[in-house]
């Protein structure tokens, strides 16, 4: 009989694109959505929904129980909701994996290179790694999560960076590039934050569908695993952008508080701005193998896209 997996976030692009992976491989599969309007179309690609949300506790805790594996792919930073999870699985012996973000190593760096680097032995004894204070909650939940492996949950963390690709889910873009492509189409002019020369890792969203299938078949309880192949500034996003959709004026150096006032704190310093840089050692270690370093042909595909539906 084959497993039976619940993930929260399905309508997403994380969560959509790894129920689709797994009803590929095998799995049967329910996800979590809010709206009714999501069924037929989850349905379509062989996901049964489940209506709710996460703050239904009776609901989550019910199919989570039920379940034979629970992927959290809804908010990174739901502590009341991871809390849930890990209260019905006690116990159990069950995989839990909990969906992170790499911005839990980002900086406020303003558009500015760093050379520090972070892989996924990141939580271990002994390391020296502090996030700034504004990614503590995360962080605490990351701890929390690889901490209920002492509780009997074959518990995991899987923290992508910046995802890029068509996903395979009901939400099949991501939102980094698109709303960069979709902000420059609009203003007319490609942006980065400051100089743009900040480095993020980046990751096929295929690929990191593959590797939790890899965490499901091969993972134990308390690993955290980067998600990451290869690494791109932000100028040269922009300067892609800007060539794909043949923007006559130079990419303009954001000033940061513009950026802020305009997109919010959070997103335009540790979304845009910072440094976030990462290797995924432990997910190499489990046999993982990525094969895609395309961001930038990603970014073409996504502002041709733009073009051809603003015909």
């Amino acid at each position: 009989m084959a497993k039976q997996v619940f993930v929260t976030g399905v309508a997403g692009y994380i969560g959509g694109s790894v129920a689709a992976r797994l009803v590929k491989a095998g799995y049967k599969v329910k996800g979590l959505t809010r709206l009714e309007a999501n069924k037929d179309k989850l349905k379509a690609i062989g996901i049964e929904a489940v209506i709710g949300d996460l703050g239904d506790i009776a609901l989550v805790t019910k199919h989570a129980q039920e379940a034979d594996i629970v992927i959290d792919a809804a908010d990174s930073d739901n502590e009341e909701a991871v809390k849930t999870f890990l209260e019905a699985l006690k116990g159990s012996g069950k995989i839990f994996i909990h969906t992170s973000g790499s911005s839990i190593v980002s900086d406020q760096a303003n558009g500015e290179p760093s050379e520090n680097i972070f892989d996924d032995h990141l939580y271990e004894p002994g390391s020296t790694f502090k996030p700034d204070t504004q990614k503590q909650p995360r962080v605490d939940i990351d701890k929390l999560v690889l901490d209920a492996a002492k509780d009997g949950i074959t518990s995991m963390v899987i923290c992508p960076c910046l995802i890029y690709g068509k996903g395979s889910g009901i939400k099949p873009e991501s939102q980094q590039i698109p709303n960069l492509a979709n902000e420059a189409r609009q203003s007319g002019v490609a942006k980065c934050i400051g100089r743009g020369e900040n480095i993020w890792s980046t990751v096929h969203i295929d690929d990191l569908t593959e590797l939790y299938l890899k965490a499901i078949e091969k993972g134990q309880a308390g690993l955290f695993l980067f998600a990451e192949n290869g690494e791109i500034t932000f100028k040269e996003i922009a300067q892609t952008i800007k060539e794909a959709l043949n923007l006559k004026t130079d990419i303009l150096e954001w000033p940061v508080q513009e950026a802020i006032d305009s997109l919010g704190f959070g997103t335009a310093v540790f979304g845009l701005g910072s440094n976030s840089r990462i290797r995924g050692v432990q997910s190499r270690e489990l046999g993982w193998q990525p094969s895609r370093k395309n961001v930038l042909e990603d970014a073409q595909r996504t502002c041709n896209a733009l073009t051809a539906a603003a015909k």
